[in-house]
């Protein structure tokens, strides 16, 4: 019995972490609309002076400020709930392909859910049009910018510049590539006009490649520089069909200045030490929002369709806050009813299950909110089910228990049978449950059908946790259990549910 005892100590203390998590935000003191969490959404290292500006939890052990430990914890509400941004996108070239609109979509699905809006709706509309629904976005300009931006990079040749190269920093050249994109647009790009040329020929400056070349890109922090301090750059490695093309220019230019480009904005204009065959680094005055948007921009790739946004619009909750209310009401009824019946028809071993009932539940709204798990009503309706799941396993012991208990064995070898014995139909089922939201949640990764992710992603979720609550949650509960009233109840069987 001391190895239950043990496993509570632990069962209790993971169910106190999980329900400081869970609490609401306002609960824990967070106050986002603080002025300084504006400065500090920007740098994460200043000193807020005692402010919360968000959920997570961080451990700075030698104090400056750039935590050692830092648990995000982030809850995201679906546009059913909270409302959002629609926006409408338009390509800007003239006759597009269906391939090409459905790659378009697909990349700023990559894109939005990259940033952690799993729930945003991506879908194709017409021939030549894009609908995105983002949950919970309320900063209208940076919303667009993340998904309009074609984050065309560009290495570009400053062979010759020599020291001037640095004087192009932060400005906006010309290029080769942004003049043949021109010529496909529709519609005059008034951005090119005034970009700097090559000063040394008057032309546009030659692009060597473009981010197309690119396999990976990531945001990293780390020293990068000869003074040693640390700063956010882009990690990036070449496509094995571009290696070539890159490795012989950056051979041929040792010494020269190479730009880095990220839509005709100069980043920052190293000086190529040696060749350059599958990969390096970007950098440019970056923060770990900037750093992080552009490496899922380069990561997710170029849009192969410029677009322009032909309507961007907030928009209210599809259902409205009572709605919200009674559904949240009636999923709280539900659970108070399962609860009371497990107590009622299973006394004992249902006072076991329902302690397990009510730490699933609560693993589960920790673990929305650290994954994190955007919530609407499908996703709600996955977490519902799941709990249902969970008392499935229960029954299926305790009925197993009780058989044992009327064929005359002894407790705890009853106790014993019911659990082994009743494991591998609990696996088998949640496990085939599993495989189908698995197929539910693939066919949700198509644009405009994200929705069913989400309950596939919820019910997952719950049913994977079944196999830890169910199981060992609720044996570790009975068994201690067992053992305070051990005497009570083996002189009276009917507290077992016999």
């Amino acid at each position: 019995m001391t190895n239950h005892w043990r496993w509570l100590i632990f069962i209790v203390g993971l169910t106190l972490f999980a329900a400081y998590v869970a609490l609401p935000a306002d609960m824990k003191g967070v106050t986002p609309d603080d002025p300084i969490c504006a400065r500090f959404a920007e740098d994460q290292t200043i000193d807020t002076r005692g402010v919360r500006c968000d959920e997570h939890i961080r451990f700075d052990f030698n104090n400056d400020f750039r935590p050692e430990v830092d648990i995000a914890i982030t809850q995201s509400l679906g546009l059913d709930l909270v409302g959002g941004l629609r926006v409408l996108l338009e390509a800007d070239i003239p006759d597009v392909t269906a391939e090409q609109m459905r790659e378009t979509a697909n990349n700023i699905s990559r894109r939005v859910n990259g940033l952690g809006l799993t729930e945003a709706t991506v879908q194709t509309q017409g021939a030549n049009r894009v609908l995105v629904e983002l949950p919970g976005v309320r900063d209208r300009d940076v919303a667009i910018r993340t998904i309009q931006q074609t984050a065309l990079l560009e290495f570009v040749d400053f062979s010759g510049l020599g020291g001037q190269a640095l004087d192009f920093e932060g400005r906006r050249i010309l290029t080769t590539e942004q003049l043949r994109l021109q010529g496909l647009r529709s519609t005059p790009d008034e951005t090119l006009v005034g970009r700097l040329r090559n000063p040394l020929t008057n032309e546009p400056f030659k692009t060597v490649m473009t981010g197309a070349g690119l396999a990976r890109a990531s945001a990293q922090f780390g020293a990068t520089n000869q003074a040693g301090l640390p700063e956010w750059f882009i990690q990036f490695e070449v496509k094995p069909e571009f290696v070539e093309t890159f490795a012989t220019f950056t051979g041929a230019s040792i010494g020269q200045p190479m730009a880095i480009v990220l839509d005709g904005e100069v980043l920052s204009a190293p000086t190529i030490q040696a060749q350059l065959s599958d990969g390096g680094i970007i950098t440019g005055n970056f923060n770990e929002e900037s750093a992080t948007r552009l490496a899922l921009q380069l990561q997710s790739g170029a849009l192969p369709v410029p677009l322009k946004v032909v309507a961007a619009d907030e928009v209210g909750a599809t259902l409205g806050q009572e709605s919200v209310a009674r559904s949240v009401r009636a999923g709280s009824v539900g659970v108070l009813v399962v609860l009371t019946f497990m107590v009622v028809y299973y006394r004992v071993p249902g006072i076991s299950a329902s302690l397990a009932l009510i730490v699933f539940i609560v693993l589960n709204l920790a673990l929305f909110k650290l994954i994190p798990i955007t919530l609407t009503l499908p996703a709600i309706t996955g977490f519902l089910i799941s709990i249902g799941t969970a008392v499935d396993g229960n029954i299926l012991i305790f009925e197993r228990i009780k058989e044992e208990l009327r064929a005359g064995k002894a407790l705890d070898a009853s106790l014993l049978a019911g659990f082994d014995r009743a494991w591998t139909s609990i696996r088998d089922s949640n496990i085939s449950t599993i495989i189908i939201c698995g197929i539910l949640f693939l066919f949700g990764q198509t644009p405009g059908a994200s929705i069913v992710s989400g309950f596939a992603l919820t019910l997952a979720l719950g049913l994977v946790l079944n196999l830890f609550t169910a199981v060992l949650v609720t044996r570790t509960f009975l068994y201690v259990l067992v053992q305070l009233l051990r005497a009570t109840l083996q002189r009276r069987l009917w507290l077992l549910g016999v």
